[in-house]
């Protein structure tokens, strides 16, 4: 595969799996990917406004409002990348969110 790729100018590489826990919290926010999850008008710009610093998810979620309705904004928000959590623990509702660009919890945020 690596020769007919280098034949035709493409580049072959072999990933190694990913970390179970990875992939299951990349398959759940992969189902909010759809534009549909960004709901009503004005909710994503409450969701990025609402973890401008960063909190438990479910503390900006009830922040915002109803979590039935916000969290599918939420996690829209993570896929994109508009919001960020680390996701090399499974996704929980005091997984610290924060900021786009944010790059992993900070002391004393997630209880």
């Amino acid at each position: 595969m690596a020769q007919a790729c280098a034949h035709i100018g493409w580049t072959y590489r072999r990933l190694t799996p990913l970390d179970d826990v990875l992939a299951a919290n990349l398959k759940w926010l992969a189902g909010s990917r759809h534009p549909r999850n960004a709901g009503r008008l004005g909710l994503m710009a409450a969701v990025v406004e609402a973890f401008t610093r960063t909190r438990p998810l479910i503390e900006g979620a009830e922040a915002i409002g109803d979590p039935i309705e916000v969290l599918p904004c939420v996690f829209h928000a993570l896929w994109h990348g508009q919001l960020t959590a680390g996701l090399d623990t499974p996704l929980h509702e005091r997984v610290p969110v924060g900021p786009q660009g944010w790059s992993g919890p900070e002391t004393g945020d997630a209880r």
